[in-house]
């Protein structure tokens, strides 16, 4: 069951991959990455149970701080106009 739960996050990535390449603005792109990126902690958290490593949910956290933090200073990059 779980196995297909990430299976289907890792088809929701490639999906959202299209709008990051796609994106008509530069906010539907930074979208698509930030969403990739909160697939990417819940298949770690979800890679972590399924093999029984704790230690895998704290990889987690620390990911998803740095996408946190890494959007608000991408957002912040163009809020001065850096990027178009």
């Amino acid at each position: 069951m779980f196995s297909v739960a990430a299976v289907v996050l890792i088809l929701a990535s490639l999906l959202i991959l299209y709008r990051v390449i796609k994106g008509p603005r530069s906010h539907d792109r930074l979208l698509g990455a930030n969403m990739i990126g909160t697939n990417a902690v819940v298949l770690l958290a979800l890679i972590g149970f399924i093999f029984e490593r704790p230690h895998f949910l704290d990889l987690a956290l620390v990911y998803a701080l740095i996408n946190f933090i890494a959007t608000i200073a991408l957002l912040r990059y163009r809020e001065i106009g850096g990027v178009d």
